[in-house]
């Protein structure tokens, strides 16, 4: 029997799957329960069950389509084992685009001042991690909602560090099965066979800071025998190509040092039940004059793309030594100075 009530635009829906089969309710959950969060973060509401009482709490479109999808999957457990992929489709036919565009309809008749996300607590094994001010927590805001986010601005800012807590607590929630650490080989213009070692010795340059974060939240011994596992792998960009990857979260560091193609490739090897963070500093570009950065193009490329989040940071987000700060700071007028004295080529002198 189904209820509901309204509050600001939420409401809640609770129902019973019938008939009662624990088999077939394992199966709709799936492994520690991943395909009711895919469904979630798809619709953007929260789903609660004892046993095969559900009850789903959201905006009033969201909660009725996430319902209907709920029912139709208890339906086809009957004959086929359900997959990420198999709940993604059904979520898909549910019409989620004409959803999305009720659901800000919903929002914009709000007359209230818009909230500023929740505030994200990252808890790791070494402590409690969390944003320093409004664009951190904006940005662990995003990184939960959003399958693709992009992490922007300059060094000292904690893109890195505060990807890595996410991906870290992903990983010890189950709710993906590896962490992937991506990073351009630009300095070894990606020809690495070169340089002495296997292949994480011959990364290692490039991905110190990713590996400094982990040690830091995860300790050496802990890393050590993630990696060994393949639970965390560490690869070059390059070596994205051609692959899928599946219930990962992967991170993409100082990617202003991909080319458009290389960004694009990276960004499509995205797969079901996965989450990506791609961070980088665009006015630290080290790639060949010719080449335009695929960090740079993408800004303006996915702003309106549903399902990927940027967020921009600036001098005042460095958390690192003031100076760093003071330093960033002066690097901005200078820029700034620069583009005020370009010519406006439409304006007669």
């Amino acid at each position: 029997m189904d209820k509901s009530s309204a509050s600001n635009h939420l409401i809640s829906c609770d129902f019973t799957l019938e008939p009662q089969d624990n088999q077939r309710l394992a199966n709709l959950c799936g492994q520690f329960d991943e395909h009711l969060r895919q469904l979630e973060q798809r619709f953007s509401v929260e789903i609660n069950n004892r046993g095969h009482q559900f009850r789903v709490i959201g905006l009033t479109h969201a909660v009725q389509s996430v319902t209907q999808v709920l029912n139709q999957l208890y339906t086809a457990t009957c004959e086929e084992v359900l997959n990420p992929a198999r709940v993604h489709l059904f979520s898909q036919e549910s019409n989620i685009d004409a959803l999305l565009a009720a659901a800000a309809t919903e929002f914009a008749t709000d007359t209230t001042e818009p909230v500023e996300g929740a505030e994200v607590v990252i808890r790791t094994r070494r402590g409690i991690v969390k944003g320093r001010g409004p664009n951190q927590r904006q940005y662990l805001n995003n990184i939960v909602r959003h399958d693709i986010n992009f992490g922007i601005g300059p060094a000292g800012t904690g893109k890195t560090y505060l990807g890595v807590a996410c991906a870290i607590e992903a990983l010890e929630r189950e709710q993906v099965r590896r962490l992937i650490l991506v990073r351009p080989a630009v300095e070894a213009g990606e020809r690495l066979g070169f340089l002495p070692g296997d292949l994480i010795q011959k990364v290692d340059p490039y991905l110190r800071p990713l590996y400094d974060a982990l040690y830091d939240m995860l300790g050496f011994e802990r890393v050590a025998k993630l990696i060994d596992r393949n639970v965390i792998e560490i690869a070059p960009l390059a070596y994205m190509r051609g692959r899928t990857l599946n219930e990962a979260f992967i991170i993409l560091d100082e990617a202003q040092n991909t080319t458009v193609e290389q960004m694009k490739m990276f960004l499509t090897r995205i797969g079901f039940g996965s989450t990506a963070v791609v961070t980088g500093d665009i006015t630290q570009i080290d790639l060949p004059r010719e080449s335009q950065s695929g960090l740079k193009q993408v800004i303006h490329i996915l702003k309106e793309v549903e399902g990927v989040s940027f967020t921009f940071f600036n001098a005042k987000d460095v958390v690192r030594h003031p100076i760093v700060a003071r330093i960033i700071a002066a690097y901005e007028r200078l820029e700034a100075s620069k583009r005020e004295k370009i010519p406006n080529p439409g304006k007669s002198s």
